[in-house]
């Protein structure tokens, strides 16, 4: 399976690169006849009973009608592991390079997986282990999963879109009602007294627990939410917030437990910590507006207070750092 990459720009740079095998391409030319190119197109649901047309890469894996069995796709006349492979502009198939699907006449159940372009700004440094799809695998026992720094925490993950569609190749085409199955979070740090955070600070790192391990990629289920993701916030242009862009999660558990690790020049560490009031499910962006007690040169911070994609903030106070 080819890496999921947001952003339309290197979404077209990878497919131009990587997808040079295209529907021009086939050789057998007995099979081919007999073989059916179906039109995609793809829209998003952002909100209940509301869609709009998907922008992003998208990625097709069909499977045997009525079951979670990978069929495959034909390429170069031959049946192969390859998914069919999209640059998505708008609901529609973009460009000249793109992997097509080509599959005899029948019904399939498709699988679909697929990462938006994001307008606003998004944290650029995803990471996640991907499945390795093999002729005829089972995909509901295959996962999407987090990758560990080494600490014990992991790294967040790609804003993932999915769906499952029995399509009857031959007379329907190839249409993608897709879903966020990713949460998003954004965390903006303050002084109570609203004054600029001190230099003595060398860094801010936040960690959310509960999180989901790993999707199951047939269905998109979460599985083991008990894993902690870890991330770090940066100083605004006036020194008075620290925030991160949006950072993608799998789902958690209910109420996660969030921890911000502040640590100063003189290398002593700082820790604040509580239990959310929301939970980071599919779909939600959830925005943590932090305020903190006043970060003395020379002491230590003594707790804080939160303020809540279907959009939710929550706002959290901690009291002065001693």
């Amino acid at each position: 399976m080819k890496r999921l990459i947001p952003g339309v720009l290197g979404l077209l740079l990878f497919a131009t690169a990587c997808c040079d095998d295209n529907n021009d391409n086939n050789s057998d030319g007995d099979i081919e006849q007999t073989l059916v190119t179906p039109a995609l197109t793809a829209r998003i649901s952002e909100q209940a009973s509301q869609e709009t047309p998907f922008t992003g890469i998208l990625e097709v894996f069909p499977c045997v009608s009525g079951s979670s069995d990978f069929f495959g796709n034909y390429f170069n006349g031959k049946l192969s592991v390859f998914s069919g492979f999209y640059t998505i502009v708008q609901g529609e198939v973009f460009g000249e390079n793109n992997r097509m699907i080509h599959l005899p006449i029948g019904t399939y159940n498709m699988v679909y997986w697929g990462t938006p372009k994001h307008e606003e700004p998004i944290d650029n440094t995803p990471e996640m282990s991907e499945p390795g799809i093999t002729e005829g695998v089972d995909l509901s026992t295959l996962y999407f999963s987090l990758r560990p720094y080494g600490d014990g925490t992991y790294k967040p993950v790609f804003d993932l879109v999915h769906a499952v569609v029995e399509t009857q190749v031959g007379t329907e085409n190839l249409r993608a009602s897709l879903y966020r199955v990713s949460a998003g979070l954004i965390v903006n740090l303050t002084q109570k007294d609203n004054s600029p955070f001190p230099d003595n600070i060398e860094e801010i790192k936040v960690q959310i627990g509960s999180i989901a391990e790993k999707l199951n990629f047939y269905t998109a289920e979460p599985v083991n939410q008990t894993k902690t993701v870890r991330f770090g916030l940066t100083r605004s242009e006036d020194g008075l917030t620290m925030s991160n862009p949006t950072v993608m999660l799998f789902p958690s558990a209910p109420n996660p437990t969030l921890e911000i690790y502040i640590t100063l020049t003189d290398n002593s560490i700082h820790k604040l910590s509580q239990t959310l009031n929301s939970s980071l499910s599919a779909n939600t962006l959830l925005t943590l507006n932090i305020v903190i007690g006043r970060i003395i040169s020379e002491g230590n911070p003594e707790g804080f207070t939160i303020t809540d994609w279907n959009e939710q903030s929550e706002t959290i106070e901690f009291p002065d750092f001693e």
